[in-house]
């Protein structure tokens, strides 16, 4: 079996459902130790804060890092230069700033990339997943078939995330925490500033630092007695979608390319600071499972490393030929009309700019 056919069962129709990996974390500070999972804003009835479904004080699940936030935090990765020769290296220069495509929220589908001049390549790139074929978006964006992407604004095409992973922590404890900020100096009593009753001056005098500032019940983070977690899977049964029209040769090609970059994302070692007062490391008490889950349930044991996983997505890119890397400008006239919602001119309602 040579290099590029090592995973083709995993790409037959009767192969795995998913690879999954769990592994067991805690603050860097100890089990016991107060982490900051990540804040929401409110709206649908939810008050805003933590995201903890359950009871406050007893069996419950909090949220600490979401699947869109994984993704975005794994995916860069392609752009360092271990893994840059895998997918092609898309840039936007924005103003005074240059955004590699690996790193917009949307892929493919951000407002981004599709107000340059990659829009209409894109839409027909999004036109053909919709008639079965991901082979030219694979060729410009394929990272959006590993993580997911969503043309909302446009053709509605939608592909599935093939990696996810999501960071919970379980039966949490919910704790506030206050603080007082005092000046270096009383500049009112010392006649440095003028007192005042005026309600925005005296926020004002907040704001810059001039005047006590008590900061009491915020979020003081958690602690998980039962423990924190991270899930992973990738979804086999969900790549095998994917095709390259009917094809088979194409087809193959492509799956083993998008393979090879989901297994190397799948494995990439991600770093355990989430945020101000959430570090996290492996528990090193805890067995990690990294299972092949069969369609009847059974789990046995995957077994290959990240080094294996790389070596994998480099052949199999080669084979498929990765996209060409290019830097585009962002185009703000195209930005405006999309916004209104408007045709280019000369063009039909309801499709995008053409250059």
């Amino acid at each position: 079996m040579n290099d590029l056919s090592k995973f083709d069962p995993w790409l037959s129709d009767d192969g795995p459902a998913a690879l999954v990996i769990r592994e067991h974390l805690m603050p860097v500070e100890g089990a016991d130790g107060v982490l900051f999972p990540a804040t929401f804003a409110s709206g649908d009835n939810f008050p805003g804060g933590y995201n903890i479904d359950g009871e406050p004080t007893g069996k419950n699940v909090c949220l600490v890092d979401s699947v869109g936030s994984q993704a975005n935090r794994i995916e860069p990765m392609f752009a360092k230069e271990k893994y840059s020769h895998l997918v092609p290296q898309v840039v936007v220069k924005a103003g005074e700033k240059d955004v590699n495509m690996l790193s917009a929220g949307h892929r493919a589908g951000d407002a981004l990339v599709r107000c340059s001049e990659l829009q209409k390549e894109l839409q027909d790139a999004f036109k053909a997943v919709l008639q079965g074929d991901s082979l030219p978006l694979a060729k410009i964006a394929p990272t959006s078939l590993v993580f997911g992407v969503w043309d909302s604004r446009d053709t509605q095409a939608k592909l599935p995330r093939l990696v996810s992973s999501t960071i919970r922590a379980f039966d949490v404890r919910k704790l506030t925490r206050s603080a007082q900020f005092v000046p270096a100096v009383e500049y009112i009593d010392q006649k440095l500033l003028e007192d005042t009753d005026d309600k925005k001056t005296r926020d004002a005098y907040a704001e810059r630092g001039f005047i006590h500032v008590p900061a009491s019940g915020s979020h003081g983070g958690v602690i998980a007695s039962g423990g924190v977690r991270r899930d992973a899977k990738l979804s086999l049964a969900a790549l095998r979608l994917l095709s390259a029209g009917k094809d088979q040769k194409k087809t193959l090609a492509l799956r083993r390319y998008v393979l090879g970059l989901a297994l190397a994302a799948f494995t990439y070692p991600p770093s355990g600071y989430l945020r101000q007062g959430c570090n996290l490391v492996i528990d090193p008490d805890k067995p990690r499972d990294f299972v092949e889950v069969r369609n009847d349930g059974q789990r046995m044991p995957a077994k290959f490393t990240h080094d294996e996983a790389l070596a994998f997505a480099t052949a199999a890119a080669k084979a498929f030929g990765v996209g060409e890397s290019r830097s585009v400008d962002f185009d703000t006239k195209r930005a405006m009309t999309d916004v209104k919602g408007e045709p280019a001119e000369g063009e039909k309602p309801g499709k995008k700019i053409k250059k």
